[in-house]
């Protein structure tokens, strides 16, 4: 009769690790307001994270936690690990993680902390690969920008911020989703230097779309 009791309940959990695991999923956007879907009318669905998601379909859930303003480094004005919305994302569960910060980072009263950039994203990073779902995480290079509009300095995104990602990259054996690259030369999408327009949001997802989920 035990034994019989210990086959049901061994089955039942099958059964609920089957269920779990055909559900639909789970796909993190961590990011600032590129992210988030700043200056987009629909935000919703044509920041990247929606437009990703109608691209994926039903057997995806995409989330877009993105937060206007926010860092990767701890000692700034906005970290990104201190927002409601990396509680969110992690409780969240996430199978697969997009971080696209870095941006923010690279006003220079905030880049002061550049000494930090490196741990603190891996302490980013770390946060996410210690949840039970252990995710596949891939870390975005910041697009371009094309004015210094909120204090925000290209010169620092591609000299500064880009090699430190690339370095954390090599250093944690993650891949990396170039967007710096595919925006160069295409400030037509940039309405105020910074943000894209709902066209540049459409090229983002269509990029990771292309390098993570494309077969």
């Amino acid at each position: 009769m035990m034994k019989k009791n210990l086959l049901i309940l061994m089955s039942a959990i099958v059964l609920t690790l089957s269920a779990c695991q055909s559900g639909p999923t789970r796909v993190a956007c961590v990011g600032d307001s590129i992210t988030f879907g700043h200056g987009i009318k629909d935000r919703e669905h044509d920041a990247y994270p929606g437009v990703l998601s109608t691209m994926l379909g039903q057997k995806y859930d995409v989330r877009n936690f993105g937060v206007s303003g926010t860092t990767t480094m701890m000692g700034t004005d906005m970290p990104y690990m201190n927002e409601q919305a990396y509680k969110d994302a992690l409780e969240f569960n996430p199978q697969i993680v997009t971080i696209k910060l870095g941006t923010n980072d690279s006003k220079p009263f905030n880049w002061k902390e550049s000494e930090h950039f490196k741990q603190d994203l891996k302490t980013l990073i770390e946060s996410f690969r210690a949840l039970p779902s252990k995710p596949k995480i891939w870390l975005c290079l910041p697009v371009p920008a094309y004015g210094h509009a909120w204090g925000i300095n290209d010169s620092i995104i591609s000299n500064g911020v880009i090699p430190f990602i690339k370095e954390v990259a090599q250093e944690e054996n993650l891949p990396v989703i170039d967007l710096n690259t595919q925006f160069q030369g295409k400030r037509q999408y940039f309405p105020d230097t910074i943000h894209p327009n709902e066209e540049g949001e459409k090229m983002i997802a269509e990029f990771i779309f292309n390098t993570i989920f494309k077969k």
